[in-house]
C-alpha cells in the first residue's frame, strides 16, 4: 500500500512538471525573405606559363616571367594581389639532366579589382608562353556590409508579415520568441577552363579573353516566431 502510494505521488509529480514545461502560449511562425544581386569586384584569376622551343631556342620561364610581372606593375596592380601559386620543374637539376628538353611550367595567381586590366596584362606577354588561365573565385568587397543589411530587411519582412496576417483576424502581434536564418546566396562557379593559347604556322595569336563577370546572388531567409498578444 505505502509502494502504491509513493508511485502515485511521483505520478503526480510527473504530471506536474511536465505541465509546466509545456508552452501553452499562442505563437505564430513566418518567414522573410531579402536578396540583393551585386557584381564581383574581387576576381582571383591563376595565369599558368610555360617554357617553349622557337625554333632552335627556348623561350625560358625567367623571360616570360618578366614580361608578366612587367604588365602586373604597368597595369598598377598591387604586389600583395600578385602571388607564384606553383612552379613545376624550375631549375630542377634532375630533369634537366634526365631530359634537356624539359619545360619548365610555373602558375601565377593575380587579383583583379577591374577586370579591364586582364586583357592589357595578356597582351604584353608572348602568347605561345600563356599555357592557360582560370578563374579560381569571385568575391564582392562589401558583402559582410550587405549580407547584415539583408538580414535586417528579412527579418522586418517577417515581422510585417506576421502584423499583417495577425490583424486581419483581429488579434496583436506579441514579442519575438525564437529567430533562424538561412543563407541562401549564390555565388558564381570558377571557369576552371577559360584559355589557352595556340599557334598556327608559328604565327603567334593574340591573347584573347573570354571572361564572363556573373552576378552573385545575396539572398537570407529569417523564420521568425512571434507571441500572439492577448
Amino acid at each position: 500500500m505505502k509502494k502504491l502510494f509513493i508511485l502515485a505521488a511521483l505520478i503526480v509529480i510527473s504530471y506536474s512538471t511536465f505541465a509546466q514545461n509545456v508552452d501553452l502560449r499562442r505563437k505564430i511562425e513566418v518567414t522573410g525573405l531579402a536578396e540583393q544581386e551585386v557584381t564581383p569586384d574581387i576576381i582571383n584569376v591563376t595565369i599558368s606559363l610555360q617554357e617553349y622551343i622557337n625554333g632552335k631556342t627556348k623561350i625560358t620561364i625567367e623571360q616570360l616571367e618578366n614580361q608578366l610581372e612587367g604588365a602586373v606593375r604597368d597595369a598598377g596592380i598591387p604586389k600583395e594581389d600578385f602571388t607564384v601559386n606553383n612552379l613545376s620543374g624550375y631549375n630542377n637539376t634532375y630533369q634537366k639532366k634526365k631530359n634537356p628538353d624539359f619545360l619548365a611550367a610555373k602558375q601565377y595567381g593575380i587579383r583583379f579589382h577591374d577586370l579591364n586590366k586582364f586583357n592589357q596584362i595578356l597582351s604584353k606577354v608572348d602568347p605561345k608562353g600563356i599555357q592557360s588561365t582560370n578563374i579560381d573565385s569571385y568575391d564582392y568587397s562589401k558583402a559582410d556590409q550587405l549580407k547584415n543589411e539583408l538580414k535586417l530587411k528579412a527579418l522586418l519582412s517577417a515581422k510585417a508579415k506576421a502584423t499583417y496576417l495577425l490583424n486581419g483576424l483581429g488579434e496583436n502581434l506579441g514579442q519575438v520568441l525564437n529567430i533562424t536564418e538561412s543563407d541562401n546566396s549564390n555565388y558564381p562557379q570558377p571557369r576552371q577552363f577559360m584559355f589557352k593559347s595556340m599557334a598556327v604556322n608559328d604565327v603567334k595569336m593574340p591573347a584573347e579573353s573570354d571572361i564572363d563577370v556573373r552576378k552573385i546572388k545575396l539572398s537570407f531567409q529569417i523564420n521568425a516566431v512571434f507571441e500572439i498578444g492577448k
